[in-house]
């Protein structure tokens, strides 16, 4: 496997461009589930420009039907950042908020007990605080949000660190 670098600059622009519509390569689950994950997914990969395409456990999207978990869930999302250790594509570990860049994500619960939405870092200004991470996202679309508007009952942050080409 070959390292590379994670471009926060193209996954932030490719987040300002389609925070407020949406990129017709990419089915659009808002009304199934919601689109948040796939929106994350979209914005790290134009960042990374590379997918994992292990069955089950990679992280890759062909089309609505032919697609990993891990490109559409919160959850799984999250599992593969976090645990691909050797594998193609992103990688990433949880940090503290006072650590988050822009072309991070942020997953958060509100009314839900579990982590049910993912946002991505647009601007992050020192010191971090709620008022001072601005972000991006789809089902509930938004662009600048300031993370201080959501209520929020859990918070995790995740730091994409690189990425990996086969």
């Amino acid at each position: 496997m070959k390292e590379i670098p994670y471009n926060r600059e193209n996954a932030v622009a490719y987040a300002r461009k389609l925070a407020l519509g949406r990129n017709p390569r990419f089915y659009n689950f808002s009304e199934i589930g919601g689109d948040c994950a796939n929106f994350a997914s979209q914005c790290i990969y134009e960042g990374i420009g590379v997918m994992n395409f292990a069955p089950v456990y990679g992280w890759f999207y062909r089309s609505q039907y032919d697609r990993a978990p891990a490109w559409t869930s919160v959850k799984y999302l999250h599992r593969f950042l976090t645990e691909n250790k050797n594998g193609p594509g992103p990688y990433a570990a949880e940090v503290e908020l006072t650590d988050v860049m822009p072309g991070d994500i942020i997953q958060i619960a509100t009314y839900l007990p579990n982590f049910h939405h993912t946002l991505v870092v647009v601007q992050a200004q020192r010191p971090q605080t709620f008022d001072d991470v601005l972000v991006a996202a789809h089902s509930y679309d938004s662009l600048d949000r300031p993370l201080s508007t959501y209520d929020i009952t859990q918070i995790r942050c995740i730091h994409i660190l690189g990425g990996r080409r086969p």
